[in-house]
């Protein structure tokens, strides 16, 4: 199955095409320019590389959030008009997910983080048995201590990668009781190969949508959203109870 993959849910901005086991080209940047100056250039330069047909492509997967609201929605508006245009499926995968496919095969609990701003982290909590990814905690948008507290009374070593690391690094070193690292460089943010490889997978087990029906999962509300409820006297509804 050959599938192409974008990713734009945080600085990160990241596209790969994967045939089967077979990465055959990914490029990703990490940099402060918008993902609407770097998404489209990115895949061109990619496309012609390899020398892709993109008619040739079974399916676009696209990281369905949560993360930056703005990155999203480009990502999503990509993924739609390359679906429309191809006729090609999209696979919506779940950035927290992806992220944590970034360590396959690690014996440790992997704990993806991303800064959520507002005291708050997109997190979720994974391990991996017999090749297949496993959900402890499914991606939300959390408190650092409500995610710290569930990994020590789990009392199992764990990894932790994402932006919110540098973020939450003291909190980290002050109230995590188990013993933890935090992922080197090459596997430490966002990959459009890691969305790919979970494509696949969730291709199989039958999640896929037309490019009309894909939209991004942003988890909370947008801020003016926010600002609207709290004026309005309605708060923020926290998404979902993860607790073990």
């Amino acid at each position: 199955m050959k599938i192409l993959a974008i990713e734009s849910s945080g600085l990160v901005a990241s596209v790969a095409v994967t045939e089967g086991n077979n990465l055959l080209g990914e490029y990703t940047i990490n940099y402060k320019k918008t993902h609407s100056q770097t998404l489209l250039p990115m895949l061109s330069a990619l496309t012609e590389m390899i020398e892709l047909d993109l008619n040739t492509i079974d399916a676009i997967a696209v990281s369905k959030g949560p993360g930056s609201f703005t990155g999203l929605r480009i990502g999503s508006a990509t993924a739609k008009g390359l679906g429309l245009s191809l006729n090609k499926p999209i696979i919506p995968v779940p950035t927290i997910d992806a992220m944590a496919y970034n360590l396959w095969g690690t014996d440790k609990l992997v704990c993806p983080l991303m800064d959520a701003r507002r005291q708050q982290t997109y997190a979720g909590l994974y391990t991996f048995e017999n090749g297949e990814l496993h959900t402890i905690i499914p991606q939300c948008a959390v408190d650092i201590s409500e995610i710290a507290e569930q990994i020590n009374e789990l009392g199992k070593a764990v990894i932790f990668l994402g932006d919110g690391v540098s973020v939450f690094a003291e909190y980290i070193r002050d109230n995590i009781k188990v013993p933890y690292e935090f992922a080197p460089a090459f596997c430490n943010r966002q990959r459009a190969a890691s969305v790919a490889a979970l494509a696949e997978k969730l291709y199989q087990a039958g999640v896929v949508e037309t490019a009309a029906e894909h939209k991004p999962d942003y988890l909370r509300l947008s801020q003016a959203e926010r600002e609207l409820a709290e004026r309005s006297g309605q708060g923020e509804e926290k998404g979902r109870d993860f607790r073990v």
